[in-house]
């Protein structure tokens, strides 16, 4: 398998020709229930319409120091790990159903302390939390999304890690290291990456789908009221985008304008939900015969599924998304060593397996494509892509059409049959 590597962006933040310098968000306690209902799985880019009922206070660019950013200065750090005796417990702060259940609980069987995790739906959510705790959340690892990794780093969020206490990160494929939102590594190691296809119901639609204009067509013919698509802003408008060939980054008022048009006046009316989590519900229960969704979701929710030979999954073409979660470790967690400890833990090959057939992502692991096919995990396909496929993912930025971007969601959401 080719790496996608350079997929990722090289730096958009220091980008002079690009209209995409990273968004530097933070928000109260009170905002998150709002960031919860507004934001998917993914959705980082719908932060600028939340921002401007006054619930988060955000700034642009990527200067100063830590301390400019409302709370960095005032948190109180950590102590770096130094490696010795292991606390009792650790407590982990990430995406929902995230990790093997059997890895957790043999991290706790095998090396003593008591894991405890807790969940967020959003990445504004998680940095939201943190800082409104300011340093008394208790939670020692992270997971947060590649994009959001420098404005918690300058915020004095992150701890650095010591590389002496993970040496499994040997076990990890250095393309899937030292991205550009953590040049050296020094706050981040690549969980899980991922993209954006859909899935359709072969019983209900005959015809091969292919691409996005494919998904847009039958949302509108059979599948019409019976279509599903992400309740993520940036995955909505980008589905139109791909399609049509226009960056899903852009900034122009006539692409932005011409996908308002389309959304909210053609395909809302033929959409009946918009749902990030369909892995576990509408397609293993067959509620949706066409459904938009992240491939490891796709393929947790086919394999639960009874009849799963109906679905079909198919990779967003001619282009779609990239993006990457990462380990990282609060810079106030009261358990730093043990945070190191379950880090190294879970970079081991086998268990990095274990997480790969469960959550159905890659997880940057070196080898990890012919160890799952030597173990005959089921649809690796969805899993692992081939370099022409690659090629078609890109990841998402904020940028300046971010508002913009919530508000042609908004707009759809309240025009839909959902």
């Amino acid at each position: 398998m080719s790496n996608p590597a350079s997929n990722f962006p090289s730096d958009p933040a220091h980008d002079p020709a690009s209209d995409t310098a990273p968004l530097r968000i933070l928000a109260d306690q009170a905002a998150v229930p709002g960031i919860r209902r507004a934001l998917s799985r993914r959705g980082f880019f719908s932060l600028a319409g939340i921002a401007g009922a006054g619930a988060l206070l955000a700034a642009c660019g990527s200067g100063g120091s830590g301390g400019s950013g409302g709370t960095g200065g005032d948190t109180k750090t950590a102590d770096t790990a130094t490696g010795g005796k292991l606390e009792d417990t650790l407590s982990m702060y990430s995406w929902g159903d995230y990790d093997a259940p059997e890895v957790l609980t043999d991290f706790t069987k095998q090396l003593g302390p008591k894991l405890v995790v807790d969940s967020f739906g959003s990445n504004e959510e998680l940095i939201s939390k943190l800082v409104a705790a300011k340093g008394t959340g208790g939670y020692d690892i992270l997971v947060p999304t590649g994009a959001y990794i420098p404005q918690m780093v300058e915020n004095k969020l992150l701890m650095k890690l010591n590389k002496d206490l993970i040496p499994n990160i040997k076990y990890m494929d250095p393309a899937f290291l030292n991205k550009a939102w953590d040049p050296k590594g020094d706050y981040s190691i690549c969980k899980a990456w991922g993209t954006t296809g859909f899935v359709y119901d072969k019983t209900v639609i005959t015809r091969e789908l292919k691409t996005w204009n494919d998904f847009l067509d039958c949302a509108q013919k059979e599948a019409s009221g019976k279509t599903s698509v992400l309740d993520d802003p940036k995955e909505i408008t980008g589905m139109y985008f791909w399609a049509n060939g226009i960056d899903w980054n852009t900034t122009d008022p006539a692409h932005l304008d011409a996908v308002e048009k389309y959304l909210t006046g053609t395909l809302a009316p033929h959409v009946s939900a918009f749902d990030s989590n369909p892995g576990t519900g509408a397609i293993p229960q067959g509620t949706h015969a066409l459904i938009q969704v992240w491939n490891g979701d796709a393929r947790q929710g086919i394999i639960q599924s009874k009849k799963a030979d109906k679905w079909q999954w198919v990779l967003g073409a001619p282009a779609t998304e990239l993006w990457m979660d990462n380990w990282a470790i609060s810079s106030t967690a009261p358990h730093p060593n043990a945070a190191h400890a379950f880090i190294n833990f879970v970079l081991t090959p086998e268990n990095q397996l274990k997480n790969v057939d469960y959550i159905g992502y890659h997880t940057g692991s070196k080898d990890i494509e012919e160890k799952a096919k030597q173990e005959d995990l089921p649809m690796l396909d969805m899993i692992f892509f081939t370099p022409e496929q690659l090629a078609t993912m890109h990841e998402g930025t904020v940028n300046s059409a971010t508002e913009r971007t919530v508000d042609i969601y908004n707009k759809m959401k309240a025009a839909a049959s959902a």
